[in-house]
């Protein structure tokens, strides 16, 4: 599966490619976008219906927000998403978040004589917003029981250094940087418990609320139009730590695709596969598809 999905994320990143448009001569000094998205899922089901099934109401928030600058042989790019959903079936008593992320990317760039390659400097944060909670059942009463697992900035991931980018435009880059520095952030609350075995949170040690890594990272970025009217959007983050299971790369994929309908309502696909051992010993998948209504700026 691991590889299944680095393959089909190397593929996107290859099709990519090819799909460019010729680049147009960009504006000098900042550039700024944003679109505001909400997409909307329901499914209701009367007494009487005999097929199986569970009235449910779910909605996800986007936002994307550009802030670009450029000057001569500088470049710098930056990048706002905010992603939150929830979802609440009608039998549950609690609703349940489908999304939650809240990240910032920045990349700054002088280029190198009169060519796509920039000597780079890269930031990336990212955490969630809310509570996220593990469920399950109360062997007695047979209710559903919900345990606090993470919290804002818990965990929060920093990443930063130096590197070397190939940059096609403002909608297509690849950034290397073989000196990252990564930090790991955590609620010392979930570290402080009796029992607690180092590394179970997150990778952090008993009694510690951060953990510093230093490894390997590359990111890239594609944007383009599959068809009129149908956009694509692509992020990669591969990470290695050096100091521990280098072997064990650290996938953050995520894939947008936009088809619009007119100014203000647009179908929207999201798909998401995260790598990462520290949190879960495996791949977490999350797609998600709905009617969106969406505001540019």
């Amino acid at each position: 599966m691991k590889k299944l999905v680095l393959i089909l994320a190397l593929f996107s990143g290859i099709f990519s490619l090819k799909a460019q448009e010729e680049e147009k001569e960009q504006k000098q000094g900042w550039t700024k976008e944003g679109s505001i998205s909400l997409l909307f899922n329901q499914s209701a089901f009367n007494e009487e219906w005999t097929g199986g099934g569970t009235s449910n109401l779910a909605g996800n928030l986007l936002l994307n927000y550009d802030f670009n600058y450029l000057k001569d042989d500088f470049t710098w790019d930056n990048k706002l998403l905010v992603d939150y959903g929830l979802t609440k079936q009608r039998s549950d008593e609690f609703a349940r978040k489908t999304s939650d992320r809240l990240e910032f990317n920045s990349i700054a760039g002088k280029q190198m004589q009169e060519s796509n390659w920039y000597y780079s400097l890269f930031l990336n944060f990212r955490t969630q917003i809310t509570k996220g909670y593990k469920f399950g059942e109360d062997a007695e009463t047979g209710q559903v029981t919900r345990t606090e697992y993470t919290n804002f900035l818990s965990p929060a991931y920093l990443q930063f250094g130096p590197g070397m980018m190939w940059k096609k435009s403002e909608n297509f880059y690849i950034n290397i940087a073989p000196a990252t520095g990564r930090m790991v952030f955590v609620d010392k609350d979930f570290t402080s418990g009796p029992g607690y075995v180092d590394g179970d949170y997150f990778g952090v040690d008993a009694d510690k609320a951060m953990r510093f890594e230093l490894g390997a990272s590359v990111s890239g970025y594609a944007k383009f139009d599959i068809i009129e009217n149908v956009t694509m959007e692509n992020l990669i983050n591969l990470y290695s730590n050096y100091l521990e299971d280098p072997q064990n790369v650290d996938i953050d994929y995520t894939m947008n695709m936009k088809m619009k309908i007119n100014d203000y309502l647009s179908t929207d696909l999201i798909f998401q596969a995260i790598y990462d051992d520290n949190a879960v010993k495996g791949f977490q998948i999350r797609e998600v598809f709905g009617l969106g209504i969406n505001y540019g700026f």
